[in-house]
């Protein structure tokens, strides 16, 4: 283990011997850090923060405060990050309340002020913009994109491959594969460019449109377009993920048809889409 002279490490802590710490880090009591796992100057791991291997954490970043939360009784519970993550500079992760933990998976890429709620998750190759708020209780699915100050509201799901353009307002659970932009958010058609990169085949994709026809196209409501979907539509995985969605909402519902423009330019607000895809 390479640790620099003015950091201060809890005797508690179990730290992999190929980890390396910079200077004036401050790691806290029965902390865990994986092998090859690099923290340059300036990160505060709190207690019973476990973080995987060969994650690269940045300056300032703070992981594993106590939760920003009236009802927090100061139950014990845990930040838990798995493997292969770059955290930038000043990210905060909050470890969760209710005796429950903040869990973010593998490989994804917190970018400069991100912060992470208490009880959030985070699952595996998301990208996460500057700046960006995920309230208590958020929670993304895999290969999720968030662009630059985008705010995520306690409780709201954004679903897989799903794409939130930057400085958006998400009150909504947004289904996968639904790309959503301004104040407040609005469904704007699929996220074609995730489906591409991912190899999701052309036949899967017109067939993902359909389904996202009769939900944000329609005259159906919600529950008539789930069933549409089960009845109309080719029950690939793809779809049979999208049913599961909308069949299993969170406690601020699915984003629904009024919520819904064919283009940008519709947006009263005047907000673009940020593809910040493009720039990974």
């Amino acid at each position: 283990m390479k640790t620099h002279p003015t950091s201060i490490i809890d005797p508690t802590a179990e730290i992999a011997e190929s980890v390396v710490i910079g200077p004036y880090c401050v790691i806290g009591k029965k902390v865990k850090i994986g092998e090859k796992t690099v923290l340059h100057s300036h990160v505060i791991l709190e207690e019973d923060t476990i973080i995987g291997e060969k994650n690269e954490i940045f300056p300032g970043v703070v992981i594993g405060a106590q939760p920003q939360d009236l009802s927090w009784k100061r139950e014990e519970s845990k930040v838990i990050i798995g493997n292969g993550n770059l955290i930038r500079e000043y990210v905060t992760i909050h470890r969760g309340s209710g005796g429950k933990n903040t869990c973010i998976g593998n490989e994804n890429y917190l970018m400069a002020y991100v912060h992470a709620g208490h009880n959030v998750m985070i699952g595996n190759g998301c990208i996460i913009a500057n700046a960006v708020g995920l309230a208590g209780y958020a929670e993304l699915e895999d290969k999720v994109v968030v662009g630059a100050m985008a705010g995520i509201h306690q409780f709201v799901r954004i679903g897989t491959m799903a794409m939130v353009g930057g400085y958006s307002k998400n009150v909504k659970d947004v289904p996968p594969y639904v790309k959503v932009d301004g104040i407040p958010a609005r469904a704007f058609g699929l996220n074609l460019i995730a489906l591409k990169r991912n190899e999701i085949p052309s036949e899967h994709r017109e067939i993902l449109k359909k389904a996202y026809y009769l939900v944000y196209r329609s005259r159906h409501n919600l529950s008539q377009a789930i069933k549409a979907i089960e009845n109309e539509v080719t029950l690939i995985p793809e779809i049979q993920k999208f049913l599961r969605f909308l069949s299993s909402p969170s406690k601020q519902g699915i984003l629904n048809r009024e919520a819904a423009h064919s283009e940008i330019s519709e947006n009263g607000n005047g907000a673009k889409l940020l593809e910040v895809e493009t720039a990974h």
